[in-house]
């Protein structure tokens, strides 16, 4: 026997999945518009590292976002 009924657990469920979702996505927008600065950047700058910087970045925000866009 549970205290709580289904309804309540699956509306507040989906409130905080829904919330969550979102945050989750613009967060990891900002990641990857920082790498883009970085690689795009990197020519003006005459520097290699930033490159491996936005690279490494992409490479987060690329992981990243599966995960997030699956939690609907």
């Amino acid at each position: 026997q549970t205290l709580v009924t289904d309804e309540k657990v699956k509306q507040g469920h989906t409130h905080v999945v829904c919330c969550c979702r979102k945050k989750c996505l613009l967060f990891n927008d900002v990641v990857l518009i920082v790498a883009t600065l970085h690689t795009g950047f990197s020519r003006r700058a005459k520097s290699f590292e930033m490159i491996l910087i936005g690279r490494f970045l992409e490479g987060i925000g690329a992981g990243r976002t599966p995960h997030y866009s699956m939690l609907m």
